[in-house]
């Protein structure tokens, strides 16, 4: 990394932090308890520029690269996961979808307003029945003159209740063909379009998940990324840089509860020493910095492929796996290290632990991500 984006990261970890001391950490428990997602605190994000961080200063953005993403998400779920998960669904997912593959126009309607976080973004590709294949969607969309009608329904998406705007990925094909989806753009308000059950979740609770219903949803064709069928294709490309967020994530899990645990066993006494001195604890802290360590590379090597317009499927699927899989480890590890006092909610690491399960499974399980980078070694 150069010395300017040396800089300009140090600067992001001040902000992000001076930030989250304030309006995150104080509040942290209470919505994770309650499952509160804090729209005006996120919204506040905006403000910063964090909602737009990969968007070019002419839509409103920051004009970031990976390298500022990464470090931002890193930092922000250290304080908060969730909120970490919600900011990184925004921008990659929703507003990344928009800005890779909209038109002009499309750029100008929308960007400004998901960047400044005037409007919070949803993204829908996943459905009840249809989790990792994708490809054989029920949500289906007709054509009806300059409309397009949509019926179905989305599962698992961030921001389903609070979200202004979704790109919704729906079947326009015959199931089983390619190029058979399509991106369309849905406001919120339109017409045979409603936001379903909240789910009840383990982690990330401050982070609303919820499901997208379609009952006749007419969407005119304007609102279309891209071309007819190009959907899913687009999709795989936007999951891509998506995959560099999650890893992103998975490392700020790791970093905040390796950090944790380094302060705790050195105040923590037994034995009339601290904790730390001993070798199965020093020992254990080794291997998790070790492992952290090794997260960081891949997260960051990803993402600098990605700032150089190299294709990154295989290095962010690596990232996203090995990332994501450190994550429950070290705070697994971190639980143990504090003792009975880490199963508590007194202390932070019990919430890593729970929240870190998630990045095995979102945006492509584990064992997608296998799947991605077995055939791309394969070839």
């Amino acid at each position: 990394m150069h010395t300017i984006e040396k800089e300009t990261n140090e600067m992001i970890v001040q902000m992000v932090r001076g930030f989250a001391e304030v309006h995150i950490e104080p509040y942290r428990k209470e919505w994770d308890d309650q499952q509160i997602f804090p729209v005006s605190v996120f919204k506040e994000l905006g403000k910063l520029g964090l909602l737009g961080v990969l968007v070019p200063e002419t839509y409103g953005g920051s004009g970031f690269s990976y390298h500022e993403y990464v470090t931002a998400i890193a930092e922000l779920a250290k304080f908060d996961p969730g909120i970490a998960l919600s900011m990184a669904a925004h921008n990659s997912l929703c507003t990344g979808h928009i800005l890779q593959f909209g038109s002009e126009e499309q750029k100008q309607n929308w960007l400004p307003k998901l960047a400044s976080g005037e409007w919070i973004g949803a993204w829908g590709l996943t459905e009840p029945n249809t989790g990792s294949d994708a490809g054989n969607m029920k949500t289906i969309a007709k054509e009806d003159g300059d409309y397009w009608v949509l019926n179905g329904a989305k599962n698992f998406i961030t921001h389903g209740k609070s979200g202004n705007l979704a790109v919704v990925i729906a079947r326009t094909g015959e199931p089983g063909t390619s190029n058979n989806a399509t991106a369309f753009v849905i406001e919120k308000g339109t017409n045979g379009f409603y936001s379903g059950r909240k789910e009840d979740k383990l982690g990330m609770r401050s982070s609303e998940t919820t499901e997208l219903i379609f009952d006749n949803c007419m969407v005119h064709k304007s609102n279309i990324l891209g071309k007819v069928g190009e959907g899913f294709k687009q999709s795989l490309k936007v999951l891509d840089g998506g995959r560099i967020s999650i890893a992103a994530l998975g490392l700020g899990i790791s970093m905040g509860a390796l950090e944790h645990a380094i302060e705790y066993s050195k105040e923590r006494h037994q034995f009339g020493k601290p904790i730390s001195s001993f070798q199965g604890i020093s020992f254990k802290l080794a291997e998790m910095a070790t492992k952290v360590e090794a997260a960081k590379l891949l997260t960051y090597n990803a993402a600098d492929l990605k700032n150089k317009g190299k294709n990154v499927t295989k290095e962010s699927a690596m990232a996203k796996y090995y990332t994501s899989e450190t994550a429950v480890w070290v705070a697994n590890e971190a639980v143990q290290i504090f003792g009975g006092y880490g199963f508590t909610k007194d202390y932070p690491v019990e919430k890593y632990y729970r929240d870190s399960k998630l990045c095995t499974i979102g945006e492509g399980t584990s064992e997608i991500q296998k799947i991605v980078i077995s055939r791309n070694l394969l070839k």
